[in-house]
């Protein structure tokens, strides 16, 4: 099977299309990935690579081919719309002319906003004669309005346009939670193509951590410290964050950690300095291979997602890497990532936007035996490999994809 997938996000940036590409691979699947340079989360090219002109890459046996694009900037949301739009005029004007001449059975796009990239795929699908599958990782326009990004109706109404074309053009449409079905089937004219189809997780192999994560490993051993890992972003509502390790302060044992870094990190670090929050710490961000070490170290894993009803519908891919880990969750959410860690009795939830119940749910945990916590992890890595195991899942995939190339040449 040859396939094309398409993602604006790509290694070395950190996304869990890098290790799908590669289980694919390893089940004979001949991948090529059409993407742009790397700026994320940062927002500058990555050293070694240049916003313009074309590179191709090998990334341990799957064909990288790279798009220029306009780096997305920090915090600033005219030059991130440039940089979504450039990604989509790259792959749609140059795709072509790039893959001219090679025979793709498939055309996947891995759906992180923005959606507007399936854009690309539709001309390249219709154009390789493949079927296109969209693997819808964020509802759009409706993440658009829950950011705070754009609040222009008739804006969100274009991009609403753009989505039902995109939707009804898909030969499948793959969501990564069950709650998106019904949003989604508003757009599509059939259904009956929506497949639920979860994200994965698989631990990066490395042969040690990095001194920087052994030494913050050794400081996470010292105390109860809850780690947070992640995008720091307006939907992880860093106020909750905040106001939460305020009501800790009289704690001393307790320690937050946010492991990562985001458009709202820098308004983090002000805000704890201004309060004196000692109990908060912003580690920064680490290496893929790192986060395995720093998981084990951790107390409990912490996830929180802003109270909005779009958020509601998503399962943040931080969830199965959580479970994965092994460890107690402790969570500020509603909706289905809620549900997740209750069916799977992996950790405490609460309702989001309240800091107060967060503090709470945290000192429970700290007040249980380590024995009681330990299960909560277990239960947790036991629900993982239950319903999100990667080698499962991109065995699925693989069915998936075989399922619309079969239909695709029965309808030709």
């Amino acid at each position: 099977m040859r396939l094309l997938i398409i993602s604006q996000y790509f290694w070395p940036e950190t996304f869990i299309i890098n290790e799908l590409a590669h289980l694919l691979k390893d089940r004979q699947v001949e991948v090529t990935v059409l993407t742009g340079k790397p700026n994320y989360p940062g927002g500058k090219i990555f050293d070694g690579y240049n916003a313009w002109g074309v590179e191709r890459e090998d990334f341990g046996g799957v064909e990288v081919v790279r798009l220029p694009i306009a780096p997305r900037g920090a915090n600033s949301r005219l030059r991130l719309a440039v940089n979504y739009a450039s990604f989509v005029i790259a792959a749609s004007v140059l795709g072509p002319f790039l893959l001219r001449g090679r025979a793709f059975d498939a055309v996947f796009v891995y759906g992180t906003s923005p959606l507007i990239k399936a854009l690309a795929g539709i001309g390249l699908a219709r154009l390789k004669k493949a079927p296109l599958l969209v693997w819808v990782q964020d509802l759009w326009p409706e993440s658009l309005s829950a950011t705070g990004y754009v609040n222009n109706r008739p804006l969100l109404a274009l991009v609403g346009l753009l989505a039902r074309i995109i939707y009804r053009c898909a030969d499948v449409v793959l969501i990564q939670s069950p709650a998106f079905r019904e949003r989604v089937a508003d757009y599509c004219k059939r259904p009956e193509k929506i497949v639920y189809y979860p994200n994965l997780y698989l631990a990066p192999q490395a042969a040690e951590p990095s001194a920087s994560a052994v030494l913050l490993a050794e400081r996470l051993r010292g105390r109860f410290s809850v780690v947070f890992a992640g995008n720091i972003g307006v939907a992880q509502d860093p106020e909750v964050i905040i106001e939460a390790a305020r009501r800790l302060q009289s704690d001393p044992d307790i320690s937050l950690v946010l492991v990562g870094s985001g458009s709202r990190d820098k308004w983090v670090a002000e805000r704890a300095a201004q309060l004196g929050l000692e109990n908060l710490v912003l580690a920064g961000r680490f290496a893929p291979t790192d986060m395995e070490h720093i998981y084990a170290a951790a107390s409990a894993l912490l996830v929180i997602l802003a109270p909005h009803p779009v958020f509601a519908l998503t399962v943040p891919s931080k969830i199965q890497a959580y479970l994965a880990a092994g460890r107690p969750i402790v969570g500020a959410l509603d909706g289905e990532a809620a549900r997740t860690i209750a069916e799977a009795e992996a950790g405490i939830c609460v309702a989001a936007g309240h800091p107060d119940e967060l503090a709470e749910a945290i000192r429970k945990l700290r007040a249980m035996s380590p024995s009681e916590r330990e299960a909560m992890g277990v239960r947790g890595r036991n629900y993982f490999l239950q319903h999100f195991e990667p080698d499962k899942l991109a065995n699925d995939l693989i069915a998936h994809l075989r399922r619309a190339i079969k239909s695709k040449e029965n309808a030709t």
